[in-house]
């Protein structure tokens, strides 16, 4: 489109204002009728091949083995963040690129201890944890409550035969059941 004194009007004009206009969407879809349906339909077909061949049990099979391999996975304490399948400290860990805090139990601090007391004792829990690991197969379970902690760490269970292994660093004296809130653990 030109202007009256010849130079050319870029951007603006009858015709872009229309291509931009929410009814020209309506204007090629009636040029072209039977491109909704098809839509739909290919959508739909692919669906219901997915269906057919068990797809949806299939990607429900993946998540599965991801709690097997949590029973026979080799646990070590973490040298850094780049290590999986470790005890990072009394209650929590890395498994499978994810932090998972033990959600029934609060153990001393590993790192930001207030004594020395503390810091004996998150070490002692951190290594009982990675023993009680070792002893055989357990399952990660939810929590039910919440998912995730503020820092993004799943909240989890670690039970082996029905029993939480963090309940059974609290029968040591090595955790307190958690109640919502941390406690001293400096006399």
């Amino acid at each position: 489109m030109a202007r009256a004194d010849g130079r050319a009007r870029f951007g603006a004009g009858r015709n872009v204002r229309r291509a931009n206009h929410p009814a020209s969407a309506w204007a090629r879809l009636a040029a072209a009728p039977w491109e909704g349906p098809v839509i739909i339909f290919t959508l739909a077909s692919l669906l219901y091949s997915a269906v057919e061949l068990g797809l949806p049990s299939m990607a429900l099979q993946q998540v599965q083995p991801r709690l097997e391999q949590a029973a026979e996975a080799r646990f070590t304490l973490c040298a850094g963040p780049r290590h999986d399948n470790c005890v990072i400290d009394g209650d929590t860990i890395r498994h499978g690129g994810n932090s998972i805090r033990i959600a029934d139990i609060n153990t001393p601090e590993a790192r930001g201890y207030q004594c020395a007391a503390e810091a004996v004792l998150a070490r002692q829990a951190s290594l009982r944890l990675l023993d009680l690991l070792a002893e055989g197969p357990f399952e990660i379970r939810p929590t039910g409550s919440r998912d995730t902690d503020i820092y993004g760490r799943q909240l989890r269970v670690l039970v082996r035969d029905g029993q939480s292994l963090g309940m059974q660093l609290v029968a040591e004296g090595l955790a307190h059941p958690w109640e919502g809130s941390r406690r001293s653990w400096c006399g």
